[in-house]
């Protein structure tokens, strides 16, 4: 079913390992840079796995006071940054009178985050258990939930509208856009602010996933460690970050004379119903998923110019999603560009899939294809255009991006140009 009345995409924000700022992250990514090295923020000596996407030079002062700074956990101040960049980049801010252009009343945050703040949950546990603290911070709490990124930009923008959290493992990002899609169909908001965050680089999670077997073990080459679709690939790169996406319906951005940057075409969600950690080999709930966004958006796979993939570097997943997108896509798969930037920046868990929207955003505004780095031997297995190392100039009217996670967790967003 189509939208009622179109929703557009107004603002972009985004805190990467590539940088901070849309601008750089876009101009870095199509450059073919990488923001994968050895991990500098804690002690990895003893790790098994000793690199990750960092977020360099972030200073949360910056974007906020330093009583904010020290209310948020770095998951959060890295949302909030991303959030601000958007609605400033929307011309969503406060009047003279500290007037939003529509009721506070009406504007939602959806945020999304997989480990919320679990860095300062491990490191306070360690701290108490070895006796370097006596007691916790009385932050601690309201650091480490969740839905308190969401609350941080409601209370700093004064915000009165929806205010939702969403935890669907590495579909976060894009279920954070879909919730704002469904709050602004139901009539609930009318501009909703969709952010995804993640800081959940630490020893814990590091160890956690290294024995599930999901990481990359390439410390002595971590620029090169992620190989999305590539023979050789070994696993995913941890990342950090977030990124910011403000939709709202176009009635209301034409009313205020927002600056469209898209068209949010169809979103969709859907599980596999197989296991908790591997996705179903068919790549069931894959196809059901981007069949859903297509549905909802009225077009057919032939309209699809580029994928930006889930694409994480597994040896198991990226398999998967490629027959996928095969059995769906038919013929036309082979005219399709299809992308992974994880090769870039990393998996950046919940904001993984709202800073590769972005991604969408801007490749449809510029007709731009970003590619796939770290493309060496190509596996037969994975034989579709993956813009390999360098980017290209290309018409794109219409993109696609994926998200899958634990759980069996699948959500697929459209982006279009505005017309």
């Amino acid at each position: 079913m189509q939208n009622k009345e179109k929703v557009v995409i107004t603002g972009l924000g985004a805190v990467t390992p590539l940088g901070t700022g849309v601008d750089k992250f876009w101009d870095n990514l199509i450059a073919g840079k990488s923001g994968i090295a050895t991990i500098t923020k804690f002690d990895v000596t003893d790790l098994p796995v000793q690199f990750a996407g960092e977020v360099k030079d972030f200073n949360p002062e910056d974007y906020m006071d330093k009583k904010q700074a020290r209310e948020m956990e770095t998951f959060m101040q890295y949302g909030f940054a991303a959030a601000d960049e958007a609605m400033k980049n929307a011309g969503l801010t406060m009047d003279e009178n500290g007037e939003y252009p529509i009721p506070r009343a009406r504007i939602g945050v959806v945020f999304g985050t997989v480990f919320a703040g679990i860095a300062n949950v491990a490191d306070s546990q360690d701290k108490l258990s070895t006796g370097r603290a006596s007691r916790i911070n009385p932050r601690f709490i309201t650091k480490i939930i969740g839905n308190i990124g969401a609350a941080q930009i409601a209370i700093a923008k004064k915000l009165q509208g929806p205010s939702l959290t969403v935890s669907t493992a590495c579909s976060s990002g894009i279920d954070a856009i879909t919730t704002g899609n469904m709050l602004i169909e139901s009539d609930m908001a009318d501009i909703v602010i969709c952010v995804g965050a993640e800081a959940a680089n630490c020893p814990l999670t590091i160890e956690g996933l290294s024995a599930l077997h999901a990481l990359s073990h390439r410390n002595d080459e971590p620029e090169t460690a992620s190989r999305p679709f590539d023979v050789d690939r070994d696993g995913f790169v941890m990342g950090e970050g977030s990124g910011a996406v403000i939709i709202e319906k176009l009635s209301v951005a034409e009313k205020r004379g927002a600056k469209i940057r898209a068209e949010l075409l169809g979103c969709s969600n859907g599980t596999d119903g197989f296991h908790v950690t591997s996705p179903h080999p068919d790549g069931i709930g894959a196809v059901a998923t981007m069949k859903g966004a297509m549905e909802a958006a009225g077009i057919e796979a032939t309209s699809v110019d580029y994928i930006n993939a889930h694409g994480t570097s597994t040896p198991k997943g990226d398999t998967i999603e490629v027959k996928a997108i095969k059995s769906l896509f038919g013929d036309h798969a082979k005219k399709l560009a299809v992308s992974s930037t994880k090769a870039s920046m990393g998996h950046l868990m919940g904001a993984g899939g709202v800073v590769e929207t972005i991604v969408c955003v801007k490749a449809v505004e510029e007709d731009i294809l970003p590619p796939t780095i770290n493309q060496f031997t190509p596996d037969p297995e994975c034989d579709l255009d993956f813009v390999p190392n360098e980017a290209r100039k290309s018409e794109v009217n219409i993109a696609m991006c994926n998200a899958f996670g634990f759980g069996g967790q699948n959500a697929s967003v459209l982006v279009g140009k505005y017309k």
